[in-house]
């Protein structure tokens, strides 16, 4: 039995849809299941029992001997949230709690970091850096940053366990997401609706507009990686960057999206929004050597292949996974 907590969410729908075609549907299904929006995210999945995000832990204390592996993908991921106490209760507490039953009843954890924590990447993108090194640029960086050093020096720990980096995951499943979404899913919509695509401009000197950098993975990828680590448990116990490990620009995300739908590049560049703009990453590049140390030897699907695949399989004809 594996519980997947977040499990109504972006990743983790993804997730039991990957589980699922691998033949693992003796799933438990952990989330706020109240939100009408990600109904289609869960209700069509294969899985055993469904729990509450909040009501799950008399549950698990009673099923423990059962539970192979906890995947913990609940969170608040909303980059512009700046309720510290509310980051805190839902990501850094609410972590702390499950990390604590997997000691507790001896179950592997694979948990959700995320590379928000390493801020405007100063000091570089590895996962070898120690928490207190890094500065992230926003609360919720901060939250999932605090659970790390949290995690790093407890005397007590999961007899295997994860914490992933996401670097700038996109793909299906993200339609209730809002301002969240990912770049391709707002740039498909703004070509349905106005047949071009806006980009921020750059507000530093040497970086063209659109010329920013992210590490865009595709979710699928993201699933794969979960999976190894599920399956194979290698030897971690630790920090890992999920990404590529190739950095691509925002214009090369606009064109393929274009090419995906067979149309003309339509770029118009508009001024960074003042609340983000001073806290918003130009680079973000995955140091993924430790993760190869592994034994991963997955490849990635390029983001021209990933773009294709997401925009004709799921935007156009509006489809789930």
């Amino acid at each position: 039995m594996i519980v997947i907590t977040g499990a109504a969410g972006f990743i983790g729908s993804c997730l039991v849809a990957f589980l699922n075609e691998n033949n693992f549907n003796d799933l438990v299904l952990v989330d706020d299941f109240s939100n009408p929006s990600k109904k289609n995210n869960w209700q069509y999945k294969r899985y055993t029992k469904i729990l509450d995000r909040d009501q799950w832990w008399e549950w698990l204390d009673l099923n423990a001997d059962q539970v192979e592996i906890i995947i913990h993908l609940g969170a608040r991921t909303d980059t512009t949230e700046f309720n510290q106490e509310l980051l805190n209760k839902l990501n850094t507490n609410y972590s702390k709690k499950v990390w604590n039953k997997c000691v507790e009843h001896n179950i592997p954890l694979i948990y959700a970091s995320s590379a928000a924590t390493y801020g405007d990447g100063h000091n570089g993108y590895s996962d070898r850096l120690t928490p207190e090194n890094l500065h992230p640029l926003n609360p919720y960086g901060k939250s999932k940053n605090d659970f790390d050093a949290w995690a790093l020096v407890q005397e007590k720990s999961p007899f295997f366990w994860a914490g992933l980096k996401f670097f700038n995951v996109y793909g299906p499943n993200e339609y209730h997401k809002g301002r969240m979404a990912s770049v391709i899913f707002h740039a498909y919509r703004q070509i349905k609706d106005q047949g071009k695509i806006r980009l921020f401009q750059s507000h530093r000197d040497g970086i063209g507009h659109g010329e920013q950098k992210r590490d865009f993975i595709y979710v699928k990828d993201v699933c794969k990686i979960i999976f190894y680590l599920m399956t194979r448990r290698p030897n971690v116990n630790g920090l890992l960057n999920v990404g590529t490990g190739r950095a691509r620009s925002f214009n090369d995300l606009a064109n393929a999206v274009f090419d995906a739908l067979g149309t003309q590049s339509n770029i118009e560049y508009i001024p960074t929004p003042e609340d983000i703009r001073e806290k918003y990453q130009y680079f973000t590049e995955a140091d993924i050597s430790k993760l190869r140390e592994t034994g991963y030897t997955g490849t990635f699907t390029s983001l021209e292949e990933g773009v294709a695949d997401y925009v004709k399989q799921y935007l156009i004809p509006e489809k789930y996974w």
